[in-house]
């Protein structure tokens, strides 16, 4: 496995489907989900020029940091966030993707540890409702972006979704494009402290097909560190 090449090979598919629909690859950003890979092939994918990881697991980033306390990295937690862990998760990372109610909201709004410094999230949106997945419902995501808007400390820069896994990687386009749409909706109302800039959407499998429906954040980590044990 040479990361450096994999990391080269998935910019080359992100230029690629920026092409054929008309962006530019700096519009997209590489967030690589580094759970279960070991500090050192993280390492190697930092000196590769990636700045953005990913982690699924507060309890895993804690473990980590400290080795890669030397860094200058930007961290999302982009798995399942439990509202004990929210106090944690304001320490560790710099971006929520996957805030699926306005309890949590809450939690990471009162769990600030810095004046004046909004955290950027995101509404994990279960667009396939799916049973084994978290996320609030299609229906419940405009009035979570309205509650969301009225905390302190928390910013809603925009939506992440995970599609039911299909086969073909163009059957989850109708849900990347859902989620463009709902994202339109929730800007329209103009909202305090909310903004639609980010759709993190796409992973190894779909993040071509992704992006030609606007993702801005893909979450990538098969296609660089290779199968997870």
């Amino acid at each position: 496995m040479d990361i450096k090449e994999n990391i080269a090979q998935v910019r080359e598919r992100i230029a690629g489907a920026c092409r054929r629909c008309g962006r530019r690859p700096e519009e997209v950003r590489l967030v690589a989900v580094s759970k279960t890979i070991a500090p050192e092939l993280i390492r190697q994918a930092y000196e590769a020029g990636l700045r953005d990881f990913g982690e699924n697991r507060v309890q895993e980033a804690q473990a980590k940091r400290p080795s890669l306390s030397d860094l200058t990295v930007t961290w999302h937690m982009v798995g399942h966030l439990q509202t004990n862990k929210a106090r944690a998760a304001r320490e560790l990372f710099h971006w929520v993707h996957s805030v699926d109610s306005f309890r949590l909201g809450l939690k990471l709004d009162q769990a600030t540890v810095c004046s004046g410094d909004r955290l950027p999230v995101l509404v994990e949106v279960n667009l396939g409702e799916e049973l084994t997945k978290s996320g609030a419902r299609e229906a419940e995501a405009v009035q979570l972006a309205d509650d969301l808007s009225k905390l302190e400390t928390i910013e809603l820069r925009g939506l992440m979704v995970i599609p039911p896994f299909l086969d073909d990687p163009e059957g989850a386009r109708p849900y990347f494009r859902r989620l463009r749409e709902l994202a339109r909706t929730i800007d329209s109302r103009r909202l305090p402290n909310v903004s639609m800039q980010e759709l993190s959407m796409g992973m190894s499998h779909d993040f071509e097909v992704a992006i030609e429906e606007g993702a801005t954040m893909v979450r990538i980590g098969t296609a660089i560190f290779g199968l997870r044990t």
